[in-house]
């Protein structure tokens, strides 16, 4: 058994990554303490249930890629450049996942809230919350490009939205045919979305 000072931290990081690789409905809480190391004893003392460990896991996920999210959106990149290095941030975490599992995962926060969302609400508004909290670093840089002139789109805020939706379906395509070749295309679809050109040379 894991020690009480890092038990609740084996049990969030292996949650995450068991859910992530197959599905929540696949993975047991037996399978969670047994890769963790921790005997089911300890689960229950930090978490009431299968559900409060993934809302648990998911928000230290968040709070382990935000920094990554603040750098990339950081308003010192222009702001088509902010939307090439999350095109590129995408592709090294898809591929980074592909060569742990074998097998593309696509978007963690997407893939458990569309599996759950008709059955358990706690979760549905845990991924709701995580995508809303994303999809405004999405609109802050669409508006900032508006008003640039880098973009043509209006309504940045739909266009985010629009533009999350996008990546997310193609990220899902990847995952289907596990092939990450599929997101060679985040690109072209996320710019033509918001009326701008893809930045060419190595100002991009």
């Amino acid at each position: 058994m894991g020690r009480t000072s890092d038990a609740r931290e084996k049990l969030l990081s292996v949650a995450f990554d068991l859910i992530h690789e197959s599905s929540y409905g696949s993975v047991s809480v037996e399978q969670i303490c047994q890769r963790a190391k921790v005997n089911k004893g300890s689960f229950y003392y930090f978490f009431k249930t299968k559900t409060d460990l993934v809302v648990a896991a998911y928000e230290v996920h968040w709070r382990l890629k935000e920094p990554n999210y603040e750098r990339i959106f950081s308003r010192q990149n222009p702001p088509l450049k902010r939307l090439l290095l999350w095109c590129d941030y995408v592709r090294k975490t898809q591929k980074q996942r592909h060569q742990k599992y074998h097998r593309v995962c696509g978007c963690p926060y997407t893939s458990v809230g569309g599996e759950l969302a008709t059955q358990d609400k706690k979760v549905r508004l845990e991924t709701q919350d995580l995508i809303d909290r994303f999809v405004k670093y999405l609109s802050g840089a669409i508006a900032d490009a508006i008003k640039d002139g880098s973009a043509s789109a209006s309504d940045p805020e739909t266009k985010a939205m629009l533009v999350h939706a996008f990546v997310v379906g193609l990220l899902l395509r990847a995952k289907i045919y596990n092939d990450l070749k599929i997101l060679r295309h985040l690109e072209a679809g996320l710019f033509a979305l918001i009326g701008a050109e893809i930045p060419k040379g190595p100002s991009r």
